[in-house]
């Protein structure tokens, strides 16, 4: 069933990579939604399945290993994952507009700027070129780069990693997308333009009545930006809330285990913050039960995975006997 108060619904999404072992899940039966005109976060360290999520929900992932074995991904209430090359060409940069992680990648470093963001204008608005390459400079004022007329003349690589981010910012807004997937936008740039594209993000987000996806690995990000936060780990969704009832109740050992790691201004100066033992496992070592117990190497029943459990209105934890408080 869908529901007319969220734009996206993921159910049972299950993401597999074919290596010459078999195939490896990256993303386990990860369920979630996104209600309109708000902001979702998926957090969780390095590993642990955000990205490989989030270029499930628009068929991004590297292929022919990539594969997408079960789930649907309600758009709308239209399936992305049934939809024709044409529909989720129209869909994907028109209706749903991605920012990737590292811009240098994301941008062809042998096209113009203003030819980057244009191209969208044409495929998706059907502007012809003079009013595109217009448009493209009203684009860059809007994410604040300085003197647009010249710099949407500018090639990828004469500009700085900030730049770069705002243009692909740019390129994933130019045609006011319903959704926005912002996949680790600060990636490699230093605090001060970190704060500055968070907040072009939200203004542009608000101004537009966009919803959005945030990925990050930091939970102060998720704080400042985010209505709701999906906590993962090792491919599993283990906690889901609304962000001030997630940051005054976690449920999960992880959740709280991330919270625990965060810096704090009463924290006097050079406390040793406490770190998570281990490490997430490789894929190839997932077991079928709790996989934050395999982690701390608890004895627990590694053979059977712990169900979700709704503990209060809208918040939902991975039922593991000892990793959960219920």
């Amino acid at each position: 069933m869908t529901s007319d108060r969220n734009l996206l619904e993921v159910h049972h999404l299950t993401t597999a990579f074919e290596s010459e072992v078999g195939l490896l899940r990256a993303v386990d039966d990860v369920s979630f939604a996104v209600p309109r005109g708000q902001c979702v976060g998926i957090v969780g360290e390095s590993g642990c399945g955000k990205s490989v999520t989030a270029m499930s929900l628009v068929r991004l992932l590297p292929q022919p290993s990539g594969r997408i074995l079960k789930g649907r991904v309600l758009f709308n209430g239209e399936d992305i994952l049934k939809m024709k090359a044409r529909r989720l060409q129209e869909v994907r940069g028109g209706k749903i507009g991605v920012i990737f992680q590292e811009p240098m990648s994301a941008l062809n470093p042998v096209h113009r700027i203003g030819d980057q963001i244009a191209e969208a204008l044409m495929l998706h608005r059907g502007m012809n070129r003079e009013n595109a390459w217009l448009e493209a400079i009203n684009m860059l004022h809007h994410v604040r780069i300085p003197d647009p007329e010249s710099r949407v003349k500018e090639f990828p690589s004469s500009l700085s990693g900030g730049m770069r981010q705002r243009v692909v910012i740019a390129i994933a807004l130019a045609c006011r997308p319903e959704l926005i997937i912002a996949d680790e936008p600060t990636t490699a740039l230093d605090v001060t333009v970190q704060q500055q594209i968070l907040a072009l993000i939200r203004e542009l987000r608000e101004e537009m009545g966009s919803s959005a996806v945030l990925i990050t690995h930091d939970l102060g990000v998720i704080a400042q930006n985010c209505d709701r936060v999906v906590v993962m780990y090792a491919g599993r969704v283990v906690e889901s809330a609304g962000v001030r009832e997630l940051f005054a109740n976690p449920r999960h050992a992880y959740t709280r285990a991330l919270l625990s790691s965060m810096p704090r201004l009463e924290y006097p100066r050079k406390t040793h913050l406490p770190t998570i033992p281990g490490q997430v496992a490789p894929i190839r070592h997932y077991v079928q039960g709790c996989r934050f117990c395999q982690r701390l190497e608890r004895p627990a029943r590694n053979s059977i995975r712990p169900p979700l459990v709704e503990v209060a209105p809208g918040h939902v934890v991975e039922a593991c006997p000892l990793c959960a408080s219920i």
